[in-house]
């Protein structure tokens, strides 16, 4: 695999060690998958997390994201292999510890916390570190092929837990959930002993310790408007499916692993249309899109019938699974405006920081809102993002042709 590997990996990326770096990708996908393929349910059937409740978790588990400008200006004297390296390491902590005591409220949330850290840390890496190993004019196909290696994984990993859950007796939900854990973090075990191969990569990056700059204040804005948007679908979309529609565990894994299969594809493909056509029309598109679909998820219960509402709603969160890739227009925003690599790293952070802010404000008042106005209020508000989103995004530079 490696041998057929390489040569369509040295089509994008100049640097030889990408194939280890994508392996990397993979890996850590995988394990996403696994624990994000089972945390709604785990949420709800052991925990027995409420709406509200399941805000606050969000709040907690978003909390590393929001403190990610911090996290990465205090590794500022780390090279991005070894933050990577970090990334790993924190996320098998958190995964481990689920495992063994998981069932304990406090101190699995605490875990949550762990492993979200450790799972933030790595976003930006990732897609640095991609960008700048990818060939000049190749940086959207670049950041399209990294997202669909981390799809193929996730879809491994959303797809082992049904395998899991029907082939293996378990008398003891508890248990198959341990199971779960303990399985993500065997895969983030291997994934942290291969980054070994990037060893070589230790050249001193002086990264800023906070970098807010003015010409960035675009890219801030449209990560901030990007933070209301994401929290509401992926906390209370999938939460949604799990306690209104009883969407079971096995179930709720295949609907991650059918969006994450198209995005393998689809990675790419939005990819390379940003390298031909830019990523102002790819944000705009996105944003247009998504004011229909969070109408769509708020009120197909009440134009349809149960079953009919059950498979659009399904339906619309496959397809907004599908649409988070073009996030990577963001990125390729970003670049343009970046002049070095090390810039680029920070930039990306406290971008991820920002859209943070708004998303930690959405899982707090989001549960509130679902409980108290109902779910058709929880979704006109992310709608009311996306069209704030659509209206700034057309105020973004027209690139040169």
């Amino acid at each position: 695999m490696k041998k057929r590997l390489i040569p369509r990996l040295s089509g994008l990326f100049h640097d030889p060690r990408a194939f280890w770096f994508m392996s990397l990708i993979l890996l850590f996908g995988v394990a996403a998958g696994i624990v994000l393929g089972v945390l709604n349910n785990y949420l709800h059937e052991v925990l027995s997390i409420s709406k509200v409740e399941r805000g606050a978790v969000e709040l907690f588990r978003e909390l590393p994201g929001l403190l990610l400008v911090v996290l990465i200006s205090l590794l500022y004297r780390i090279c991005e292999v070894r933050i990577l390296r970090l990334a790993f390491l924190v996320s098998i902590l958190g995964v481990v510890g689920l495992s063994l005591l998981g069932h304990i409220r406090w101190f699995a949330v605490l875990m949550i916390v762990l492993w979200s850290t450790g799972e933030h840390i790595f976003m930006p890496i990732r897609q640095s570190i991609a960008v700048h190993m990818a060939h000049q004019g190749k940086e959207g196909l670049a950041l399209g092929a990294s997202r669909s290696m981390r799809n193929t994984g996730q879809v491994i990993g959303f797809y082992l837990i049904p395998l899991l859950f029907l082939f293996i007796p378990f008398r003891d939900i508890v248990r198959q959930f341990q199971v779960s854990f303990v399985l993500a973090g065997t895969v983030l075990v291997i994934g942290f002993l291969i980054s070994f191969r990037l060893r070589r990569d230790d050249r001193h990056i002086q990264r800023k310790r906070l970098y807010l700059r003015k010409k960035y204040t675009k890219y801030y804005v449209l990560e901030l408007l990007f933070g209301a948007r994401k929290q509401v679908f992926l906390t209370f979309a999938p939460y949604v499916l799990v306690v209104s529609y009883g969407i079971e565990t096995q179930i709720m894994a295949l609907l991650y692993g059918i969006y994450s299969t198209i995005n393998i594809f689809a990675a790419p493909l939005i990819g390379r249309f940003i390298d031909r056509w830019g990523y102002r029309i790819v944000i705009i598109i996105d944003t247009v899109l998504l004011v229909g679909l969070c109408l769509l998820y708020g009120f197909s219960h009440r134009m349809f019938s149960p079953t009919a509402a059950t498979y659009v709603v399904c339906f619309v969160f496959i397809l907004d699974g599908v649409l988070f890739v073009a996030g990577i227009a963001r990125t390729v925003y970003a670049k343009t405006i970046s002049t070095s690599k090390d810039e680029l790293t920070s930039t990306l952070s406290t971008g991820i920081s920002i859209n943070h802010l708004v998303s930690i404000a959405v899982a707090l008042a989001g549960g509130l809102i679902w409980q108290e106005l109902g779910v058709e209020a929880l979704f006109l508000v992310a709608a009311a993002f996306g069209i704030g989103s659509f209206g700034y995004a057309l105020t973004l530079p027209r690139e040169a042709s």
